[in-house]
């Protein structure tokens, strides 16, 4: 991250969940999300599949917009693998999504990973939802460097690993680091 200070006064938690592609880091974030009962702020991804491959993922916000973040057919400079990569969806719907407003309980950012990270401003706002008095539920990419690895090494955050044996079991265990459970 950059040379901020961290604040301890008004601390709340910083959860970050990490693993594997399709090791379940979205669906746990999506069911912490169905039993928090305060309002929080942010978005997750989404595959899309046609005809059993995968396509593409969506940028869902947790106010129900929806655009595309990557698809195998889009064009353009920004790619990763086969995806290319629309950086003004995730601007024009992500970033927004990610204002720490009044009221807000909780920010949701799923993810922190390679597509994401492409976006200076994308990297920007994170910065700015690090040093919120509000707590955070983020996922990142399991490998990957940059934004990535730095986001990991924060010393003031909560690294839990998410797997198939541990999944069913992490909702209910962030809400009670966020104090809720």
């Amino acid at each position: 991250m950059t040379n901020r200070k961290p604040k301890t006064e008004n601390r709340k938690p910083r959860i970050l969940l990490t693993g594997p592609p399709r090791c379940g880091k979205t669906t746990v974030v999506q069911k912490v999300i169905a039993l928090f009962a305060g309002k929080a702020a942010g978005f997750y991804t989404r595959e899309v599949r046609e005809k059993g491959e995968r396509v593409g993922f969506e940028i869902v916000t947790l106010d129900g917009q929806v655009a595309w973040l990557s698809h195998v057919s889009f064009p353009g400079p920004h790619r990763v693998g086969k995806y290319g990569v629309n950086l003004e969806n995730l601007h024009r719907v992500g970033l927004p999504a990610l204002e720490v407003t009044p009221g807000i309980d909780l920010v949701v950012v799923d993810e922190i990973g390679k597509m994401e990270c492409l976006s200076p401003h994308f990297v920007e706002a994170l910065e700015r939802v690090w040093t919120a008095a509000v707590p955070l539920l983020l996922t990142v990419a399991e490998k990957g460097g940059g934004y990535i690895q730095r986001v990991k090494e924060e010393p003031d955050k909560i690294l839990i690993t998410v797997t198939p044996s541990n999944r069913d079991e992490l909702p209910e265990r962030i809400l009670q680091l966020l104090g809720i459970g």
